[in-house]
């Protein structure tokens, strides 16, 4: 996800849902980073791995919702 970054200090700093959003999604990312550098995934180790992707995807989402909020603003 592509951001300027003087609109992502602007939204983080206006916006406390955005804020706490993008601190867990950068969390999920890396979460997933750390299983995807495992050779072999146990079931429960792919199950985590498959949440935590759910639940960026969804991060993500509302955080593309939310920017295209502002953008909209800005316009």
């Amino acid at each position: 996800m592509e951001i300027n970054p003087q609109l992502l200090d602007k939204i983080q700093n206006e916006n406390e849902e955005f804020k706490k959003l993008f601190e867990e999604h950068n969390l999920l990312k890396q979460k997933v980073g750390e299983l995807n550098k495992l050779k072999f995934l146990t079931g429960d180790q792919e199950i985590e791995k498959k949440k935590h992707q759910k639940e960026k995807l969804k991060t993500k989402d509302r955080l593309e919702q939310i920017l295209n909020e502002y953008e909209s603003q800005l316009h």
